[in-house]
């Protein structure tokens, strides 16, 4: 089971947020969780005018042995109007555009997308039951 929290946050109101999602699906090989603006194929969805977020941003997918990753979804957009970073283990290491990062099993993190143009995150916690 993978569980997905999803606080959207802008920097005028620095500590707190705009709305908290939740989301889940099943360890089953091929199941799909996406963030970003578009409701009808996501199930964490952003502020319409979030402009820094695309249509369909992450997809987290469950792989054939049960094991969960994260992708950020190329857009449009030849050059991203945000960064994302993928923060596990006490560690934050960068996510490319159009790139794949493992979650591991049985562990805890959050994948943040930074507006570049100014201090608004979305930020989506993640558990991956062991």
């Amino acid at each position: 089971m993978l569980e997905l929290t999803m606080a959207s946050v802008s920097g005028a109101d620095a500590g707190a947020t705009a709305g908290m999602l939740m989301a889940d699906a099943p360890s089953e090989p091929g199941a799909v969780l996406r963030v970003g603006r578009d409701r009808s194929v996501c199930r964490l969805v952003t502020p319409d005018d979030w402009l820094f977020v695309s249509r369909t941003h992450l997809e987290f997918r469950c792989g054939p042995d049960g094991t969960w990753s994260v992708a950020w979804v190329r857009g449009s957009n030849p050059d991203p109007a945000s960064e994302v970073r993928v923060v596990s283990g006490g560690a934050a290491r960068p996510l490319a555009y159009g790139g794949v990062a493992p979650l591991g099993r049985g562990g805890s993190g959050e994948v943040v997308i930074q507006d570049r143009s100014g201090p608004r995150s979305v930020n989506v916690g993640f558990y991956h039951e062991g």
